[in-house]
């Protein structure tokens, strides 16, 4: 099970290898959150996702002779290009599995990184059983994108330096939004705050209709999603919670906010406007909660941008749509 040792341990592993994204501010998003607004954007991270620091700690951590023979993973996009990515850099084979309703900038950026791409329909097949089988025909071994300790323990690592980044700013309580779909960037966090800054507590944010982590919450036990698509957050749209990440999560979260499409998009343009980074609809979740969604929160928030893979075509119509 994951704890701070080993998130500690994924850190030393990764130094060297990934981005410490720095906490950004606006005066102009204070004001419309009404209160103090901290993004930290891990749209800036290698591969443009927080899931590079996951997948280079789950494949550091193999055996050597495991890890020569390759490895497999499932995604609609980001994990698939932060394993494809750790994969290339280590010098072994990648094969991913991706939903055909994925973005084609993710798809393609995969490929480009050197992985085999095998598409499914994220309706009718199941992306566990697709993964098992292809694992077992080709000894690969499977990253999981989030049920797996030693890729929670690399996200986590994003907790640490909130944690020290908080301290230099002299923050010691604060409410710390981050965009959910299994929930291992949530509950690495989580675990890494618990340890080193307590005062802050890490919420769940999901799009509206895929709200499964925050009903969680709420009934004590893990709910499903009605739907598996239809959402632009296609980045965070897991069928339920994790089996390992959620007994964390229910022990150290607070409750999750949700938020509608259009307050996705009205986050990403100005995520675009006044921090001049590019948010994909999935990843600015927990930035449209903290601007809209604030009253029940802290005074300080800081709010993570977990990913910057966006289509021309989406991020055009949220600048177009709320042009700031």
């Amino acid at each position: 099970m994951t704890d701070i040792s080993m998130i500690e341990a994924a850190r030393a592993r990764l130094d060297g290898h990934i981005r410490r994204t720095p906490l950004l501010s606006s005066p102009f998003l204070d004001e419309i959150a009404g209160r103090r607004i901290f993004v930290k954007p891990e749209c800036l991270q290698h591969t443009g996702s927080f899931k590079f620091r996951g997948a280079w700690s789950a494949i550091s951590a193999l055996a050597p002779d495991v890890r020569s023979k390759g490895v497999i993973a499932f995604s609609s996009g980001n994990h698939a290009q932060g394993v494809a990515l750790a994969a290339k850099l280590h010098g072994i084979a990648s094969v991913i599995i991706m939903p055909s309703d994925a973005p084609a900038l993710k798809i393609a950026n995969t490929r480009a990184y050197g992985a085999e791409v095998v598409l499914y329909d994220r309706v009718k097949e199941s992306r566990d059983e697709i993964g098992a089988r292809l694992a077992t025909d080709r000894n690969l071994t499977l990253i999981k994108p989030f049920d797996e300790p030693q890729v929670i323990a690399g996200q986590g690592t994003t907790g640490l330096e909130i944690a020290e980044q908080a301290a230099e700013l002299g923050i010691d309580k604060a409410d710390v939004l981050v965009p959910v779909s299994g929930g291992g960037l949530l509950s690495g966090i989580a675990l890494a705050l618990e340890a080193k800054a307590p005062g802050l507590v890490a919420h769940p944010c999901e799009p509206e209709g895929f709200d499964d982590m925050a009903r969680s919450l709420v009934s004590g036990k893990i709910e499903r999603n009605a739907s598996l698509s239809g959402s632009l957050c296609d980045a965070i749209l897991s069928p339920q919670p994790g089996d390992i990440t959620f007994p964390i999560i229910k022990r150290l979260s607070g409750a999750g906010l949700v938020v509608t499409e259009d307050e996705t998009l009205r986050a990403m343009a100005l995520a675009f406007s006044r921090l001049k980074i590019v948010v994909e609809p999935g990843g600015a979740v927990a930035l449209a909660a903290a601007l809209f969604h604030g009253s029940s929160l802290e005074e300080t928030v800081i709010a993570i941008c977990s990913g910057g893979n966006v289509d021309g075509d989406i991020f055009r119509m949220a600048i177009e749509r709320f042009p700031d």
